[in-house]
């Protein structure tokens, strides 16, 4: 089966499970909706919500509340969904305000049961974030106020709804006070935290593939839960578990039935049949070839063919190229090879034939910023211009694209060369969209996203879409964390294989890379980049192209200063708000 292919079956598993159980059917809406992946994090989610009545930030609900919070989020949104009638926020009942504090305003209040319902910001160990100065006194103060005043007080903490059955808690407490439940997934929403019914597919469909690469049984997730992965232990993981493995059971049905046998299964089945002595290679030497892209499951078939004497293996890869993790590509292969494959001589490939020497270094510089990655030196052997890489800001990003192929036309033309080709490559297949219609009779211009470029090159590279957002460059769609539970070994490094991804974009190019952004919606690498001395940045607006200097912002450094008017006049704050609120004054 290709991909696509595989994301189908399992879109047909899915639909069959659903139809087959209303058990299943709520576990996989449950996932989807309430848990995405920044669930674990008692802290550091950044908001994404802002009102300017109240000149607060927070976090919208599918109801279109704002909260404080994202785990005060996840009750709402449940609520929401269970169709109960809650009230964000309400001033509590009795008068509290003094000048020691505020009037109270408890998390929740439910008019039906006249109940009041405090979420506390405890993780699994009821430890408060260590930024939350004098929060035990606090709750001290909440408790017994509800206590003096005989009001009910419903309590949960963010540890017990992600660790501990929280949310099956609450349900029994609301149900034996009166409150009735009506799940419905289908009800309206704003578009904020759920993961996509797609996104989810392919979550399940690379964690079978490192399941299977890996050769792990329930009992071994199980154990891997008890041992180095326990901090994946919680109600969010055995969630997720509940709905993979009936996927996985009624996949391996369909394999049988049909006869068939997917890739991973024709690794394993080929190693153990090695293992088993079955098969002797009469080879002394096996060459690989992209070893960034193996599985677990490829390794052990390569480690059973070097068992017997005298043999040998060759294995040609770059990590900076592991774009693949998706597919059951295991990044730590190639990082810890002699650990697995033992010792031996490393001949590093340092030299490149396509892309000129500052092209190599300013990619080399981009993806290295990763510690984890191998360190080596690329030298060049094709001459080029001084200033290869242009990161273009325009307000109208498609027309940004359509202004850089004239200037690329105009470039090829006073050269006199015939023709050149031009990749204009996208994070998503979607991104196809940038390309103009304009023909251009000394260009061969083609579209790829950035994966299914791999391995070809053109004179000229355009990588559209550095914006931020989810489906931006880097996709700010966040790696749910779950799937380092099949995998060898997780990474830490935030985008870390985004950051690959863009290696790979710009050096496609032979001798010029652009990266066109929307202006002020600049995403995190984009940033990063106009930080880089060896790049241009051009900022086009409607009068024109003209060099600007960009100030990143000093807090959060992956955003940009932008003018913004506000009660007091005209300052600088961040683009990237209402994640970073970040401002300054602006110099006369």
């Amino acid at each position: 089966m290709d991909k696509e292919a595989d994301l189908d079956e399992i879109s047909s598993i899915v639909d069959d499970l659903k139809k087959r159980s209303l058990d299943f059917k709520y576990s996989w809406d449950l996932y989807r909706l309430i848990f995405p992946p920044e669930t674990l994090k008692l802290d550091g989610v950044e908001p994404d919500s802002y009102e300017s009545e109240t000149r607060k930030r927070g976090f919208r609900t599918f109801d279109g509340t704002m909260v404080r919070s994202h785990g005060e989020r996840m009750i709402a949104n449940w609520l929401y969904l269970n169709g109960i009638n809650y009230e964000y926020e309400r001033e509590y009942s009795v008068n509290t305000a003094n000048s020691s504090y505020r009037q109270y305003t408890p998390d929740f209040y439910y008019p039906d049961i006249d109940a009041w319902h405090e979420h506390w910001a405890l993780d699994s160990q009821g430890r408060a974030p260590s930024e939350f100065s004098g929060y035990a006194q606090e709750m001290t103060w909440k408790r017994t106020l509800h206590k003096s005043q005989g009001t009910k007080l419903i309590e949960t903490t963010f540890g017990e709804v992600v660790f501990s059955n929280g949310l099956s808690k609450l349900k029994s407490e609301l149900q034996e006070l009166g409150i009735e439940f009506n799940w419905n997934p289908d009800r309206p929403k704003t578009p904020y935290t759920e993961i996509e019914n797609g996104e989810l597919i392919r979550l399940i469909r690379s964690f079978m593939s490192h399941v299977k690469s890996n050769s792990l049984s329930k009992e071994d997730i199980f154990d891997r839960l008890e041992g180095d992965w326990a901090h994946l232990h919680s109600d969010r993981t055995t969630l997720f578990l509940s709905i993979y493995w009936p996927i996985h059971e009624e996949w391996t049905n369909r394999l049988n039935q049909g006869g068939f046998i997917d890739f991973e299964d024709m690794l394993i089945l080929a190693a153990e049949e090695v293992e088993g002595g079955n098969y002797v290679p009469e080879f002394d030497l096996i060459l690989i070839d992209e070893f960034q892209d193996s599985s677990s499951a490829r390794a052990r078939l390569v480690n059973s063919l070097l068992q017997a004497k005298g043999k040998f293996v060759l294995a040609v890869g770059d990590d900076w190229q592991s774009i693949n993790r998706f597919a059951g590509a295991d990044i730590s292969l190639m990082t810890n090879f002699h650990e697995i494959f033992g010792e031996g001589p490393t001949l590093p490939l340092s030299k490149t034939f396509r892309s000129t020497q500052i092209i190599s270094d300013v990619a080399a510089d981009f993806v290295t910023k990763n510690p984890e990655q191998l360190k080596k030196h690329v030298l060049s052997d094709v001459s080029g211009i001084d200033r290869p890489v242009t990161l273009i800001r325009t307000l109208d990003p498609q027309e940004g694209v359509l202004e850089t192929l004239q200037h690329i036309s105009r470039e090829v033309a006073k050269e006199q060369q015939s023709k050149a080709s031009v990749f204009i490559l996208g994070r998503y297949g979607f991104n196809q969209d940038w390309v103009p219609c304009e023909k251009f009779e000394n260009l061969s211009i083609g579209f790829r996203t950035i994966h299914s470029s791999k391995g070809l090159e053109a004179d000229y590279v355009v990588i559209v879409n550095l914006e931020a957002g989810q489906h931006g460059f880097p996709s700010e769609i966040e790696d749910d964390p779950v799937l380092n539970l099949a995998m060898t070994k997780a990474e830490t490094f935030e985008h870390a294989e985004e950051r690959r991804l863009l290696y790979v974009g710009l050096t496609r190019a032979k001798r010029q890379a652009f990266l066109v952004t929307r202006q002020n919606r600049d995403s995190s690498f984009a940033v990063e980049l106009m930080n880089n001395d060896q790049l241009n940045v051009i900022s086009v607006d409607r009068k024109g192209a003209a060099g600007q200097k960009v100030l990143t912002c000093p807090k959060c450094r992956k955003g940009v200063l932008v003018r913004r008017a506000g009660k007091y006049g005209e300052f600088l704050g961040c683009n990237r708000f209402p994640k970073c609120a970040n401002t300054s004054k602006i110099d006369s």
